[in-house]
This record gives structure tokens, C-alpha cells and sequence, in this order.
């Protein structure tokens, strides 16, 4: 596994990943030295090594390999303490590797295994437990090459007992990235008047990137599931990894929810899958939603797992579609601990094809929760043959982005250790607040530099987060800065070659041009299968570029929601930014408001694009982050239009996180658009999320009017259209401005008043009484009804009660006029997320909801 801190050395200074290093000999051989530290070699050079702990036999053949007892004489392997052996009677019909756990190595000292073999490179460690009478007395930690394995005082018959569903054995598997030219060693360091034992010991070598430069130096396998299939041996694996794959069933909620289907056909690897990733036995079957044998069909299938708390979990999904042919045909939605991770999801378009094995990567971070719960259900909200899910393969992982252990954390410390803690700490506050005064008062006198975008460390909440592998475990400068992203961020997401981008742009074809901005130029571009995407590419001399590039990926690989453009992959080779999207067929909003050729569009239709933006910045404030999200780039350009005309909010470039609870703004110099700007916001340099609520009011106008925002050909006192639609609308004649377009028959009077009175509050001077995203949702959905009763009544319809009770609710509007501090908190603190309920699965249908309106 490739460290930050490696890769930062390594190969921040050329600008490219050591993959991409690799493609050039003499580039290759300037950074050899530096490359060997974090890339490891293949499996040709380093051959595996399979250790029969306690015994002195050379030949033992288990599971199709041959073990070699520690005690045998092998040159490359030596105990810095050699302790005590015991042979133990272990029944060959009850334990796979019986005659590997008749012998056991045990400890009542620190001892070290020393592997002189291995070379620096990537490896997957195996350790092998087996019960036997005194097992339950043992405490110890283990540690390899000053990594924790395991913490001290760790009894691992009860992890056996939690984990090993009735097997009396346990095989801790690591992922490790060896850097030391010293070889491997693995210690066991028992706890004082206790013992460390262990069974057998395998080091496996990793050729190739089994992960995209993986976060950290290290980590541990919990669960391996080939998901509708049967239990794979260790020796059934493809590329000799010895990998075991349990059945699914026993992690599931309700059986009843999943159903098995198989493959018809050969399946094969899409790009970037191999038999490194997952053999293809795992892609061959896969469990889909079930509809025979429930009560809904839009229940969940579900499966809970296990975990330990405060560690952060990579989760690997493994899909292929198994029966159709032709994207669109089968979306659905992933949830990792009830929270949305990704929708829209097809798995036939990113894998490029039928039969195509394919992963995607999340990350979520567990704080005192135990139990993790992985749910796929059907997506309401598109049109599709088939909207069951489809999974084939799932693999969680421990991982340890802030500290180098694996072991498990306890609150509860020696009186030493707590008593060093509070000296350190007295001592480190007292350095850091006279270092934080002096250069406090430093800064003051200078001008203000212009900011810079960063990913910040992990912080998370008291509850479980999920959040993608962008991440998350930053170096510092020598300067105490924040280094750039693009030298210490771990992405997840397709990384895109330059060849493939100029393939599916034609070499960049200007007739392929669908935008221009101040990032660059947008093509239509085809990939696998003829997928239709958006490629985003910026110029050299881009108004906004690094900064923003890596802003923006850091952004869209963390949020997911129907209303926010997905984000499939990116580029970064050979000195390109480009960003590579879901494909919006219809443009963008204003395309279909003025100044093109595109149909334009009904009063219904503005209002359901206005309500689809307004629930994408709803869940960028409250649901995107642990402190909100503050688009700062709300404009009618950056709001997309699908081909079913969903809405989409796009472009994440001057995102900023929003501030922290007891804060009431974030001090930032001033960013945005022209005539969407909230004057609060430039005249005093405080970004909130009303700032958000301000640019959005001027869209609101924007979308009435059809007219631009700024239109220096008018009148004087009509060129800035905030301005002028907040003086008509309370001079009471707001219809007059509207657009000519929309017919009187077209639009209620009812919700075209109420839809103005919106706007004009999104407008307030003071942004204390300007209402937040969600009261301006909720007012735009009861216009929505007010307009829907309205047109069912001029087609000879009843007015339903839900539209009479929208026209009672109609005046006043439900805006609430807080304090600032209120209104702060009330933004900064999301709602809490739906829990599955123990007596029964949860509807699909009812967790989108609450995610639509409380992400």
C-alpha cells in the first residue's frame, strides 16, 4: 500500500502518479530510488512465504500449499525469541487447516519473526489462530514494522467468539506496504504475566494496484462475501492470492429481500478490473432485489456487519450486469449506513457493457457505532426496465487514516500514559497559544493573500458519516501551510488516461463543444459502449484552475444526490484538468430561459427545476458535509437539466465547508458571479449560507423574467434585474414583468404571487431575514401545488383537498425570522438519519424521501 507520506516524496515534485512515472524508462530511472519505497515490485522477484508455526517440518501441504516450520533451519525466516511449542489434537473434519493447527508458537515475552526475503513492495500478511484450552488466559498486541496489527492487551478468543460464526479458528488478514529495504518483521509482545500464541503465518506479494493509491501504510480485511454465490477457497483464486470469499447469507437482514440469479454467458474485466481486484468467480452470480416473497417490492435488500468503532472503513463493491445489454435499463440506490452513498446507479454504463466485472470504492467513517449496515434498493425516481439491484461482491476493510495502528481504541488508559497525556497537552497548549498570538499579530499588519482551497483531515461526528476515499490524511509544508491536494489527496472515481479522453473527444473536436467557461471548454464525448459524457477541460491560462480542479473532485467525490451532477471520473495526466460527468441532455437552465434556440419551457416546468435546485443546495447545507457545504456559484449556467429535464446543481469549484457550530460566517475573500453576489457577502467578506439563499433568489427571478441578470442595453434603473424585480413586485405589478411567453392560462395567479414573495425574501439586505434552503423548498413545492390544483381545475377536475389546503397555506409564507446565531446553528447541525427499524425493513420510497428533504 502506497503511504501519503511516500507518495508525497516520491512524486509530488513531478506532478504525476508513479503509474504514470512508469510509462517513460528515463523518468522511471531518475525516480527508482525514491518510487521503491512506495510502489513495491512484482511477484516474479518475491515469491510467497507460508510459515508453520511451532513445527520443524519443511513440508506440510495445506489448503494446496507447502509450509515450512519456523523451526526447520530456513535461513530466511529467524525468532528473536524462540518461547515454547505445542503440539495440540485438532480434527481434520472440523478445521481446514488442521494439520497446520496442531503445532502453536507461544510467547510470554516480546518476540520477533524476522523476514529478510521480503523485499519493499505490497503485501497481504495472514496470521492463523486456533483455540485450545488455554487460549482464553492470552493477551498480547502485534505490531509489524511499526505498524499495529493488533493492541496490546487484545484477547483474541473473544474476537474468535464475535467473528468466526461458531469456527474455533481466526485468519487476520492485512494489507501492508513494506518500505524498509530490511526486510519484514512481525512482533508479538504479550501483556505482562499473560502469553502471545499464534498458528501460521502467510505474506503474500500484491503485484499491480489492487488499490488506487490506497490511504495510509496499512490495512486490515474484516469481510470478503461473494454476494449470491457460494463460498470461495483460498486456493480457487485467480491470481494466486489465496483470498477466501464467504457466502453472503449470514450477514443478510432478511433472506427474503434477495433473490440468486447466474450468469448466461463469459464474463470478462471492464478497464481497470482484473483478476488482482476479485477472481471472475465472484462476477459469475450475484443477488438481486427480491419482489416474489415480500410485502413491498420496494423494500431493500440488506446486510449488517460487525465493526470496530472510531475507524474509518474502505468498502468494495463488486458488480456486472448479468441480463441487459443497453444502459438505462436497471438503476438503482446504494446506502451504506442508511444514508445515500450513490443513485442513478447503472451498473451496465460504468462497467462499459454486459458481463463486465466491475468495482467502486466508498469510505465511511464509524465513531461509536458497532454495526454497519450495506443496503441496495430499487430507484424510484427514473424510468427503467428494471429497477432491482444487483450486487456480486462486497469487501470491507479497515483503515487508519490519523494514526499507524489498526488496534482497537480504548478510552480507557494507564495512569502513566494519562498522566503523560495532560503534560503534553498543557504543555503543547501553551506552546501553540503563544505561537497562535505572535503570528495572529503578524498577520494583521499584512494584506491578505488570496485564499487557498484544501482538503481538511477527518473530523467526524458522534455519529457515522460516510464519505468517498478523496481523502482525507493530509501532510504539512515545511511552511505550516496546507499542501495542495493534487500532492496528498487519495481520489476514488474513475481515473481517466489522456489517451482515453482523446479517444472519446475525437482529439478534443471543436464541433463537440457544448460550453465554454472560465475553467474552459465542455465536450459531448462517448466512452465504452457508446456512454455519452461530459468532458470538462480546462485551458492553460484557466480564471480558475488548480485550486478549483481540486475543489471540485473533492467535492463530487463526497456528494451524491439526485439533485447534484454526478461525477464519473477525471484526468490529470501530462499537465491536463479535465473532469469527466454524467451527460445532462437537456443543458442548462437558462439555455431553455433565453439566448438560445432550446424549447422553452411551462410554468410547471420552471417550478419543478427551481424545486429540483433548491434540493440540491438543501442537502449541500445541511446533509453534504458535517458543516454544510456553501455552493457560492448559484447561478441559472451551473443548474443542469437532464434528459427527463431533472435538475441538477453543477460546478463546485469555489465551494467553501460552511462554518463551524459556534461561528457564525466563514471570512473569505469574496467569490461568485456577477449579479448573483449577495451584497452582505461582498461588502463585508462573511460567506454564510445565506449567501447561497441570495443567488438563488435572483435565479428565482431569473426563470420568471427570462432576461439576463445583468443587461447593460435597458433602461438604467432595469439593468440589474434583483433590483428592479424587488422594486415591481412591491409596488404590487410583478406580473408585467414576467416573460411574454407564459400565456395567462399558462400559470395561477395564486402561486405566480406567492412564487414572487419567495424570491423577494431570498433577497432581504440583511441575511437574518432571508429564509434557509429548506423553508424556500417547502414554499416552492406548495407553489407547485397551488399550480397543479390550478390546472386540474381548467381540465374540468374537483380542487383536491391537498390544493385548497396549499391555498390556505399560501399567506403568510413560512419564513422564519431568527437570529443570527439561531440561524447558524439551525444550518450548521443536519437532522439526524433514518435508523432501520428492527421489526421490519425500511421502504426505499420513504429513506429517499427523508433524504430529499433531511439528506
Amino acid at each position: 500500500m502506497i503511504h501519503t507520506k511516500n507518495l508525497v516524496c516520491s512524486c509530488a515534485i513531478h506532478g504525476v502518479l508513479p503509474r504514470n512515472l512508469m510509462m517513460n524508462s528515463w523518468v522511471c530511472l531518475l525516480v527508482l530510488g525514491f518510487i521503491i519505497f512506495s510502489m513495491g515490485i512484482t511477484r516474479a522477484q518475491v515469491k510467497p512465504v507460508f510459515i508453520n508455526c511451532g513445527s520443524n517440518s519443511t513440508t506440510v501441504n495445506a489448503s494446496g500449499r507447502i509450509w515450512v516450520g519456523d523451526s526447520s533451519g530456513n535461513g530466511d525466516v529467524s525468532l528473536s525469541y524462540s518461547g515454547s511449542v505445542m503440539v495440540v489434537s485438532v480434527s481434520a473434519s472440523d478445521v481446514a487447516y488442521a494439520d497446520l493447527y496442531r503445532s502453536i508458537r507461544i510467547f510470554n515475552k516480546t518476540s520477533n519473526y524476522s523476514f529478510r526475503s521480503v523485499r519493499p513492495g505490497n503485501y497481504f500478511i495472514r496470521l492463523h489462530f486456533h483455540l485450545f484450552p488455554d487460549a482464553a488466559a492470552s493477551t498480547f498486541g502485534i505490531t509489524a514494522n511499526d505498524f499495529n496489527f493488533v493492541a496490546a492487551n487484545h484477547n483474541l478468543t473473544d474476537e474468535i467468539a464475535r467473528r468466526s460464526n461458531g469456527s474455533s479458528s481466526l485468519i487476520k488478514e492485512y494489507f501492508l506496504n513494506v518500505s524498509s529495504t530490511h526486510g519484514l518483521w512481525i512482533e508479538f509482545a504479550p501483556t505482562l504475566g499473560s502469553f502471545a500464541f499464534v498458528n501460521a503465518i502467510e505474506i503474500i506479494p500484491v503485484a499491480g494496484e489492487l488499490f488506487l493509491n490506497p490511504a495510509g501504510k496499512g490495512m486490515e480485511t474484516m469481510y470478503r462475501v461473494n454476494v449470491g454465490g457460494p463460498e470461495i477457497e483460498s486456493d480457487q483464486d485467480d491470481d494466486d492470492l489465496w483470498r477466501k470469499w464467504e457466502k453472503d447469507a449470514v450477514y443478510m437482514y432478511s433472506a427474503n429481500t434477495g433473490s440468486v440469479i447466474e450468469n448466461t454467458s463469459a464474463v470478462s474485466y471492464s478497464n481497470g478490473s482484473n483478476p488482482t481486484i476479485a477472481p471472475i468467480s465472484v462476477y459469475t452470480d450475484a443477488r438481486t432485489t427480491s419482489s416474489a416473497n415480500v410485502l413491498k417490492p420496494t423494500l431493500n435488500i440488506s446486510w449488517k456487519f460487525e465493526v470496530d468503532p472510531k475507524f474509518q472503513y474502505l468498502l468494495r463493491f463488486h458488480f456486472c450486469e448479468l441480463l441487459y445489454s443497453d444502459p438505462g435499463q436497471r438503476f438503482f440506490m446504494i446506502y451504506i449506513d442508511f444514508k445515500i452513498v450513490d443513485d442513478n446507479f447503472d451498473v451496465l454504463a460504468r462497467a462499459g457493457g454486459k458481463n463486465k466485472a466491475y468495482h467502486q470504492d466508498y469510505v465511511v467513517v464509524v465513531s461509536e457505532i458497532k454495526t454497519l449496515w450495506v443496503q441496495l434498493g430499487p430507484e424510484t425516481y427514473r424510468t427503467a426496465s428494471d429497477t432491482k439491484a444487483i450486487l456480486s461482491g462486497l469487501e470491507i476493510f479497515k483503515i487508519d487514516l490519523d494514526e499507524e495502528t489498526l488496534g482497537s481504541k480504548s478510552s480507557k488508559n494507564s495512569a502513566m500514559n494519562i498522566s503523560l497525556g495532560i503534560i503534553v497537552g498543557v504543555l503543547t497548549a501553551v506552546i501553540f497559544l503563544g505561537l497562535y498570538i505572535f503570528f495572529h499579530r503578524r498577520c494583521n499588519k499584512k494584506t491578505k493573500k488570496p485564499e487557498i482551497n484544501t482538503v481538511t483531515n477527518l473530523n467526524p461526528n458522534p455519529s457515522t458519516h460516510w464519505q468517498p476515499l478523496v481523502l482525507l490524511n493530509l501532510d504539512r509544508s515545511a511552511s505550516g501551510n496546507e499542501t495542495p491536494l493534487s500532492s496528498t489527496a487519495i481520489r476514488i472515481g474513475r481515473r481517466f488516461t489522456i489517451t482515453e479522453i482523446r479517444s472519446a473527444t475525437n482529439d478534443f473536436d471543436e464541433s463537440l463543444i457544448i460550453g465554454t467557461g472560465g475553467f474552459g471548454k465542455v465536450y459531448k464525448a462517448m466512452i465504452e459502449e457508446h456512454v455519452p459524457v461530459a468532458v470538462k477541460r480546462a485551458h492553460p491560462n484557466s480564471e480558475q484552475g488548480l485550486t478549483e480542479f481540486e475543489t471540485e473532485i473533492e467535492m463530487l467525490s463526497k456528494l451524491r444526490h439526485r439533485h447534484l451532477v454526478p461525477m464519473i471520473g477525471y484526468c490529470d495526466e501530462k499537465g491536463e484538468m479535465i473532469l469527466v460527468y454524467e451527460y445532462m441532455a437537456n443543458g442548462t437552465l437558462r439555455s431553455h430561459l433565453y439566448g438560445s434556440d432550446q424549447p422553452h419551457l411551462s410554468w410547471k416546468q420552471r417550478l419543478v427545476a427551481c424545486i429540483g435546485a433548491a434540493r440540491g443546495l438543501h442537502y449541500l447545507h445541511t446533509g453534504g458535509a458535517e458543516r454544510g457545504i456553501i455552493h457560492r456559484d448559484v447561478k441559472t449556467t451551473n443548474i443542469l437539466l437532464d434528459g427527463d429535464f431533472v435538475a441538477k446543481m453543477a460546478d463546485f469549484g469555489l465551494s467553501k465547508t460552511g462554518p463551524p457550530v459556534d461561528h457564525s460566517h466563514v471570512s473569505t475573500v469574496v467569490r461568485g458571479s456577477f449579479g448573483y453576489l449577495d451584497p452582505e457577502y461582498f461588502r463585508r467578506q462573511k460567506l454564510t449560507q445565506k449567501s447561497d439563499v441570495y443567488s438563488f433568489g435572483v435565479v428565482l427571478f431569473e426563470v420568471v423574467c427570462a432576461r439576463a441578470v445583468i443587461d447593460p442595453t435597458l433602461p438604467r434603473d432595469q439593468i440589474n434585474l434583483a433590483e428592479w424585480a424587488v422594486r415591481v413586485q412591491r409596488e404590487g405589478s410583478f406580473e408585467n414583468i414576467i416573460d411574454r411567453r407564459l400565456q395567462t392560462d399558462d400559470y395561477s395567479q395564486e402561486s405566480l404571487t406567492m412564487f414572487g414573495e419567495i424570491a423577494e425574501k431570498c433577497l432581504a439586505d440583511d441575511r437574518r431575514n432571508r429564509p434557509t434552503m429548506a423553508e424556500v423548498l417547502w414554499n416552492l413545492e406548495t407553489v407547485l401545488r397551488l399550480q397543479e390544483s390550478y390546472m386540474g381545475v381548467l381540465n374540468g377536475e374537483e380542487p383536491s383537498d391537498e390544493g385548497m389546503r396549499s391555498s390556505s397555506m399560501a399567506e403568510p409564507l413560512r419564513l422564519s425570522l431568527i437570529s443570527e446565531e439561531e440561524d447558524d446553528e439551525a444550518d450548521a447541525n443536519p437532522p439526524e438519519p433514518t435508523r432501520l427499524e428492527e421489526s421490519s425493513l425500511l421502504s426505499l420510497d420513504s429513506i429517499y424521501r427523508s433524504h430529499q428533504r433531511e439528506p
